[in-house]
C-alpha cells in the first residue's frame, strides 16, 4: 500500500523552518514553487505522480506559506540551499533508495532548480522547469525602478490584493476551475504582515544573476531537463525564444504550452504532468528493460 501521507513537515535550516509535505512512496520528486506562490500551485501534478510510483516532496518557500517567516536571506541561491538539504533530508529517510532526485520548478523555482543541479549534480538525476528565470532579463536603471515599485506594491494594506492582481495578471490565457481559489489562498497568506513582508524582502534581493554560472555549469555538465514556457507568458519579451536559449544551454527537450501565461502547472496540469512523466519514464526506463534482458541471459546460461 502506497504512502499518501501529506501532512505538512518542517524542516530545520540555519534561519528558520521550510514547510514541506510528502506524498507517495518510490524515487523522489522534489518541486518547488515560484515567488509569491503557495506548494498548491503543484496540486494538479502530485495525485499523477503518486499514482505512476513517485515519492512527491512540495515545499513552501522561505516565508511564504507553512514556512517560516524569520528568514533574512532570500532569492535563487538561497532557494536553492533549502532545496538540496531537503533532498538530503529524505534521502536520509530512504537510504536503500536511490538519493538522487528529479527537480521540478516554476518560475522563480525553477530557477533554484537549475543551482541545486549545478552545486550538487550527485543529489539530481533531472529537472522539469517552468517558465523558469534562466537568467537576469532587468538590468540597471530599469531594475531600480522594479525595485521602486515592488516597495510600493507589496506595501501594507494594499500588498496582498496588489499582488493578487498581479498574480492573475499574468496568468493569462485559460485557466483552471481552482484558479480563483488558489489565487484567493495566495491573498490569504500574504494579508499576515510577517509573510508580506517576508516576500517583499525576497522581491528586493532577487536577482537572477545567480543563476548564471549555474547554467554555464550545467551546460557544460547536462543532466536531463525539459523544459516548458507558456506561449503568454508576459515575463519574457518572446517566450518561444526563450524556451530554445535554455534549450540551447541546458540541452534536453523544450516546448511552448500554448494558451498559457506564467503557471503552465494548473493553467495547463495535463501538459506539465505529462512532461515530468515522461521524463521520469525516460530516466527509469534503463532500469525497467533491464529486467526482461536479465531474465534472458539467465535462461540462456541455464
Amino acid at each position: 500500500m502506497s504512502d499518501t501521507s501529506s501532512t505538512v513537515q518542517h524542516l530545520d535550516r540555519p534561519e528558520g523552518r521550510i514547510a514541506y509535505t510528502v506524498t507517495g512512496t518510490g524515487p523522489l520528486v522534489v518541486a518547488t514553487p515560484g515567488m509569491g506562490d503557495l506548494r498548491s500551485s503543484w496540486d494538479d501534478q502530485v495525485p499523477a505522480l503518486v499514482a505512476a510510483g513517485y515519492r512527491v516532496a512540495v515545499a513552501d518557500l522561505r516565508g511564504h506559506g507553512d514556512s517560516d517567516t524569520t528568514f533574512r536571506t532570500h532569492g535563487d541561491a538561497a532557494t536553492a540551499s533549502d532545496v538540496v538539504a531537503l533532498v538530503e533530508h529524505l534521502a536520509g529517510e530512504h537510504p536503500a533508495d536511490d538519493a538522487r532526485a528529479v527537480l521540478v520548478g516554476s518560475s522563480m523555482g525553477g530557477s533554484a532548480s537549475i543551482v541545486a543541479a549545478a552545486a550538487r549534480p550527485e543529489l539530481v538525476r533531472g529537472l522539469v522547469l517552468v517558465s523558469a528565470m534562466g537568467r537576469e532579463h532587468t538590468d540597471g536603471l530599469k531594475r531600480t525602478v522594479m525595485h521602486g515599485v515592488m516597495r510600493t506594491l507589496l506595501a501594507r494594506p494594499w500588498g496582498a490584493r496588489a499582488w493578487a492582481g498581479y498574480y492573475t495578471s499574468i496568468t493569462k490565457g485559460r485557466r483552471s476551475e481552482r484558479f480563483p481559489e488558489h489565487v484567493a489562498a495566495v491573498r490569504a497568506s500574504l494579508q499576515d504582515p510577517a509573510h508580506l513582508r517576508s516576500f517583499r524582502d525576497l522581491a528586493l534581493q532577487l536577482d537572477h544573476h545567480e543563476v548564471d554560472a549555474a547554467v554555464r555549469t550545467l551546460a557544460a555538465h547536462p543532466v536531463p531537463t525539459v523544459t516548458l514556457v507558456g506561449a503568454l507568458d508576459p515575463d519574457f519579451p518572446d517566450p518561444a525564444a526563450e524556451a530554445a536559449w535554455l534549450r540551447s544551454q541546458l540541452g534536453g527537450s523544450a516546448a511552448v504550452v500554448p494558451d498559457t501565461g506564467h503557471y503552465a502547472q494548473h493553467q495547463a496540469p495535463e501538459v506539465v504532468t505529462e512532461a515530468i512523466l515522461g521524463l521520469l519514464r525516460e530516466l527509469d526506463a534503463p532500469a525497467v528493460q533491464s529486467a526482461p534482458a536479465a531474465a534472458e541471459r539467465s535462461e540462456h546460461r541455464a
